[in-house]
């Protein structure tokens, strides 16, 4: 499999500087700065990025899940909510809050709810992030 790549360039000091985010694909960049990661102003930061891929990666780890149980499903809606803390030893991402709806005909709550189980411990970004606490709420809708 090939390997994915991004980068980062960052100029100036901690809170007066910004930088600047790349994914190899190009499908995305964007600035960044302290304000946009720490405070309220509008703008992306490494952690929503951790959160999309987070909720891309659950989304497809449920699907092929569901497939191979026998329910290929109509849709799934993913958000990840992804906490970042402030403590004695540094900033550090403290918890992620899985949120997921999904359209699966013919499935029974609690076979679904095993399968949702399943994608959270297997997905590659959740084993990536195992040092971090994951929460779920799936839903069938």
């Amino acid at each position: 499999m090939p390997a994915r790549t991004a980068s980062a360039i960052w100029s100036g000091g901690l809170k007066d500087g910004d930088g600047w985010l790349k994914v190899g694909s190009g499908a995305f960049e964007g600035r960044y700065t302290f304000r946009m990661r720490f405070e309220d102003e509008p703008g992306t930061n490494p952690e929503e990025l951790v959160g999309a891929a987070h909720a891309g990666c659950f989304s497809m780890a449920l699907a092929g899940a569901l497939g191979r149980a026998g329910f290929p499903p109509e849709r799934i809606a993913t958000t990840a909510e992804v906490h970042l803390s402030v403590g004695e030893s540094g900033a550090q991402i403290s918890r992620i809050d899985l949120r997921c709806e999904a359209a699966v005909p013919g499935i029974d709550a609690a076979t679904f709810a095993e399968q949702a189980a399943g994608a959270k411990k297997n997905c590659p970004v959740s084993k990536a992030l195992a040092a971090v606490e994951i929460t779920l709420d799936a839903k069938l809708v």
